[in-house]
């Protein structure tokens, strides 16, 4: 089966007015057969039980009794595939002579089905090749076809449940109300199977984000603990020890507040923060009330996962706490630019400082604070880092698995 481009065919409307093809009002002027009204009976109770025993084999189970109560050659269901473009109906549990076209496509805005939708009512068409040649290209030629709408609730259409006669004037008002019987019958357990699907998938998100949350907050005790036993072995004195886990504690704080509201949306995982906003809060504190920016910040956008949004928010900490310190932005004319790209599969990241204290060569000894973004850079997110104690200032280079950084 083929599907002409949007556009190309009649519109619905048209479709539906070509009284040669769509003979509805003839169900309703025929004489109805006799109705076996035991035989819809039981046939509603075999769905109820399938309902409740088995209900995968309700759709399925559908067509077999439509098929056996109406006397219908071949029949199935046409199920609206949302994810097609254009829309489309895919046949599904198709038996009889239709059953080698089960899994094809059928265009929704260029087939009964669709007339059948957009009417909400039964549709009785008449030889439809004549109107739709994708039916022609299939070398298919339907006598009768008797089609009713299938609902999830009132308003979700499900797609339409059909059977083909082998003459012309077959189907009748009973045959119709028998259809829409069973298609009305089923609605309910679709639209319980829909619930329970929507309820254990809630579930199972509320499962995933209590474990991821529970693992952020061990990672966070883990840290915690770390820092105040390092930042105390380097402190000079309780006010110095207090000042700096403050300082990095704040940080922390920061990358947590970024990464924290994707626990409020209804996705399965954090969603993580922007590289750049990321940094812009942590260095925040140390531009001026007036003047000029201190701080200088270019690149792409990027999305940083919690765990290394937390590692970055310590890196830059430290950085920006050291040039408050001795660097850059302990001069009221000194700069800090950080840029960033990406390349292949890597982020090449660059602190460039300007203005600061005259540079005479790289430092004697390292403490806790360089130490920290060594690691942080090179255990925790998996790159590599580079000095440059230039003159004018320092410039730091990092080099990051963007994969790492998704994390």
């Amino acid at each position: 089966m083929t599907d002409k481009g949007e556009g190309m065919y009649p519109s619905p409307a048209e479709q539906a007015a070509n009284t040669e093809v769509f003979i509805t009002s003839e169900l309703y002027a025929r004489v109805p057969r006799k109705v076996d009204y035991r035989r819809e009976k039981a046939a509603l109770q075999d769905l109820a039980a399938r309902m409740a025993g088995c209900p995968d084999e309700l759709l399925p189970r559908l067509v077999d009794l439509a098929l056996e109560t109406t006397g219908a050659v071949t029949g199935g269901l046409s199920l609206y595939d949302e994810a097609s473009t254009p829309g489309a109906f895919r046949w599904r549990f198709l038996r009889g002579l239709l059953e080698p076209f089960d899994g094809g496509l059928a265009p929704r805005d260029y087939s009964p089905c669709g007339i059948t939708l957009d009417q909400r009512a039964p549709v009785l068409a008449q030889n439809p090749e004549k109107v739709y040649d994708w039916l022609v290209e299939a070398g298919l030629s339907l006598p009768e076809v008797l089609l009713v709408p299938l609902y999830v609730g009132s308003d979700s259409p499900l797609g339409t449940l059909w059977v083909v006669a082998d003459s012309n004037g077959y189907f009748d008002g009973e045959h119709a109300r028998v259809l829409t019987e069973f298609a009305s019958f089923v609605d309910i357990p679709l639209r319980m199977v829909r619930s329970e699907q929507h309820l254990r998938q809630t579930l199972d998100e509320q499962e995933m984000l209590t474990r991821e949350m529970n693992h952020r907050i061990q990672n966070l005790f883990a840290m915690t603990h770390s820092l105040v036993r390092m930042s105390a072995r380097h402190a000079g004195s309780a006010s110095e020890l207090a000042d700096t886990l403050l300082g990095r504690l704040g940080a922390l704080q920061r990358a947590h507040g970024r990464v924290r509201s994707g626990f409020a949306s209804s996705q399965a995982a954090p969603s993580g923060s922007d590289l750049e906003d990321l940094i812009r809060d942590i260095m925040e504190p140390h531009e001026a009330k007036s003047g000029p920016a201190r701080c200088a910040l270019s690149g792409t956008p990027l999305v940083c996962g919690p765990r290394s949004a937390t590692a970055l928010a310590l890196i830059f900490h430290e950085l920006a706490t050291n040039a408050a310190k001795y660097g850059a932005l302990s001069t009221e004319v000194g700069r800090v630019a950080i840029d960033w790209r990406e390349e292949g599969e890597r982020l090449f990241l660059r602190w460039t400082e300007n203005g600061g204290p005259r540079i005479e060569g790289s430092p004697e000894r390292s403490g806790f604070g360089a130490t920290l973004v060594l690691n942080s850079v090179t255990r925790q997110l998996g790159g590599s880092l580079r000095h440059d104690w230039r003159p004018s200032g320092l410039v730091l280079q990092m080099e990051l698995p963007i994969a790492a950084l998704a994390q």
